[in-house]
């Protein structure tokens, strides 16, 4: 598949892994405008490809993620009203959880990752970090409201350690041991340099599994997040029964009794080939 062109971000598929690279690394991937609308392209392209099981994001350079550009913020004379209707709206499209992506999302944070790119933290299946990894919240340093990505992570971690991000800005950094121990990472990669290749080999290991399963199981868990336990646990058991008819259900029970991998089919096919 002929993935887009684009300015600031760089899409590659290496086997079932599909990669979104923030590529702006001069200005520490700091989000410009044009790139915030380029993210919710890349987020369909690589959703759209068939041979993509898995989207791993990271950044290139010293930084995973910086934020809203803040200099074009202060320079070009509309700021951040340009962003009004949208938020107002919370018409959002620059995460995969904004864009609604079905297949599992792995963040690999490098670097700085600070202020807006806590987003892509708060907002993917799996997060992964180098040990040089640092993050903080500078919303409040420089005259912003901290809520949306804050609010995100209070599904992971202590709000007190949320909290204290968010009151002491750009003045702390968080360290990649301390979002180990709180939750907001689920592995601290060492050294640095190996990331990607621990990010890569992570996503080959889950593309193994029924990419009909993932996205059901996907589903099942992130409306967990939206209603009570009740709720969420009848929400779950349709997902559950909504693969059964699906070839993957009696695939993987066969290939498990043969000793073989398993031949999974397509998310959407039920049994008799139709969709």
């Amino acid at each position: 598949m002929n993935y887009p062109e684009l300015r600031y971000l760089k899409l590659e598929r290496n086997g079932p892994v599909g990669w979104l690279v923030n590529n702006r690394p001069e200005r520490l991937n700091a989000m410009n405008n044009a790139m915030r609308d380029e993210f919710a392209v890349a987020w369909r392209a690589l959703e759209a490809d068939p041979e993509v099981r898995v989207i791993v994001h990271t950044g290139e350079g010293r930084a995973f993620q910086t934020g809203v550009d803040v200099a074009e913020i202060a320079e070009d004379g509309i700021g951040m009203e340009r962003y009004r209707e949208s938020m107002e709206k919370f018409d959002l499209h620059f995460t995969a959880w904004h864009q609604g992506v079905t297949k599992p999302v792995i963040t690999a944070v490098n670097g700085l990752c600070a202020g807006g790119g806590l987003h892509w933290v708060a907002d993917a299946d799996i997060v992964i970090a180098a040990s040089d990894a640092q993050f903080f919240d500078p919303h409040v340093s420089v005259g912003q409201v901290v809520a949306v990505e804050a609010i995100g992570l209070l599904r992971k971690m202590p709000f007190e350690a949320v909290m204290r991000m968010a009151l002491v800005g750009r003045f702390e950094r968080m360290s990649a041991g301390r979002a180990l121990e709180l939750g907001m990472v689920g592995e601290v990669v060492d050294p640095p340099e190996g990331l990607r290749g621990v990010a890569q080999v992570l996503g080959e290991r889950i593309a193994r599994n029924s990419p009909a399963a993932l996205a059901a199981s996907k589903r099942a868990l992130w409306g967990a997040l939206e209603c009570g336990l009740t709720d969420a646990c009848r929400a779950g058991a349709v997902e559950l029964v909504s693969l059964w008819g699906h070839p993957d259900q009696r695939e993987g029970p066969a290939a498990f009794a043969e000793k073989r991998e398993p031949r999974w089919a397509p998310p959407h096919v039920r049994e008799g080939g139709t969709r």
